[in-house]
C-alpha cells in the first residue's frame, strides 16, 4: 500500500495520479491518494478518471474538512483491457441508441406533423361542410318562411276580395228597389177638317 499527497496540485492533480498508479505502485497493490475537496467537482471526478484507466476504486472518503482520500487497486493490463473494450462497447452502444433514438424521435416528430395535418385538414373539411349544410338549411327555411308569406298574403288578398264580393252583394240586396214611371203616351191633337175652298171667279 502506498500513499500519495497531491493537495498541493489543488484541482488538477488527475494526470499525475494516473502516471501514479501505472508507475508507482504494483498490481494489485493498492495506493491512496489525498487531494483537495475544493467545489466538491474533484470527488465525482477523481472517481470517473480511475474507472475510466480500468482500474478498481476501492474507496471514496472524506479525510477532513477540506480533503479527500480515494482508494484504488491497480489491476493487470489484460483485465483493464477487457474493461477498457466493454467500456467502448457500452459507449458504442450508447452512442447507436441515442442515434435509433433521435431518428424515432425524428420519425414520430414526422408522423404527429402529418397526423396533424390531416387531422386540421379534416376538422376543416368538417367545419366547411357543417356551415355549407347550416348555409344551406337557412336557405331552405327563408325560403320556406317567403312562400309560407306569400301563400299567406294570397290567402288573405282572396278573403278581404270575397269579403268585398259579399258585402257589394248584400248592399245591392238591400237598397229598395227603383220603379221607372210609366210614360204617357202622347195627347191626340183634335183635327177638324176644312170645307173644300172654293174656286175664285175670274
Amino acid at each position: 500500500m502506498k500513499r500519495y499527497d497531491l493537495r498541493h496540485l489543488k484541482d488538477d492533480f488527475y494526470d499525475r495520479m494516473v502516471e501514479l498508479i501505472d508507475k508507482g505502485i504494483k498490481v494489485d497493490e493498492v495506493g491512496i491518494f489525498l487531494f483537495e475537496v475544493g467545489d466538491f467537482s474533484s470527488i465525482q471526478k477523481s472517481a470517473d478518471v480511475v474507472r475510466a484507466t480500468g482500474h478498481d476504486l476501492m474507496n471514496s472518503l472524506k479525510f477532513n474538512e477540506v480533503d479527500w482520500t480515494i482508494v484504488v487497486k491497480k489491476v493487470d493490463d489484460a483485465t483493464r483491457k477487457a474493461r477498457a473494450e466493454k467500456i467502448e462497447a457500452a459507449r458504442v452502444a450508447a452512442e447507436e441508441k441515442a442515434e435509433a433514438d433521435r431518428v424515432a424521435a425524428e420519425e414520430k416528430a414526422e408522423a404527429d406533423r402529418v397526423a396533424a395535418e390531416a387531422k386540421a385538414k379534416e376538422e376543416a373539411e368538417k367545419a366547411e361542410a357543417e356551415a355549407k349544410a347550416k348555409e344551406e338549411a337557412e336557405k331552405a327555411e327563408a325560403e320556406a318562411k317567403a312562400k309560407e308569406e306569400a301563400e299567406k298574403a294570397e290567402a288573405e288578398a282572396k278573403a278581404k276580395e270575397e269579403a268585398e264580393s259579399k258585402a257589394k252583394e248584400e248592399s245591392v240586396k238591400a237598397a229598395p228597389a227603383k220603379t221607372t214611371p210609366a210614360k204617357k203616351a202622347p195627347a191626340k191633337r183634335a183635327t177638324t177638317k176644312r170645307a173644300p175652298r172654293k174656286p175664285k171667279a175670274k
